[in-house]
């Protein structure tokens, strides 16, 4: 992402800007640089904002119903997954098939030799 080429308090800039620009002569324009340009530019900035605001907020609901979602799938294939231990044993081609790992499949462990003394 590349930095931004501006303060992070554009818009409080952009206001204060506006109000001096008032005081000292609304009609001073520089090109395209004008008190209404900067109006603008403000307007949009606050609708872009409160926009912005909302879908945050629409997404922070999005990932917290996703989150909800995926914890009660995980929840049914951990139950499935017992129940099939349960019903064909934990070394049956039906418990690998439904993602466990089989019971002669798995590396036997290995413990450290005791130390000496």
């Amino acid at each position: 992402m590349v930095a931004k080429q501006y303060p992070t308090d554009i818009l409080e800039q952009a206001i204060d800007a506006q109000e001096a620009w008032g005081q000292i002569d609304e009609e001073l324009a520089y090109g395209n640089v004008n008190m209404a340009a900067l109006v603008t530019d403000i307007a949009q900035m606050r609708s872009l904002d409160h926009t912005l605001s909302s879908l945050e907020t629409q997404l922070t609901e999005v990932r917290n119903r996703r989150e909800a979602v995926c914890q009660a799938a995980w929840d049914k294939v951990k139950r499935l997954r017992a129940g099939i231990k349960a019903s064909f044993g934990d070394d049956s081609t039906q418990y690998e098939m439904i993602g466990g790992k089989r019971l002669s499949d798995r590396k036997p462990v290995r413990r450290a030799p005791a130390p000496v003394q």
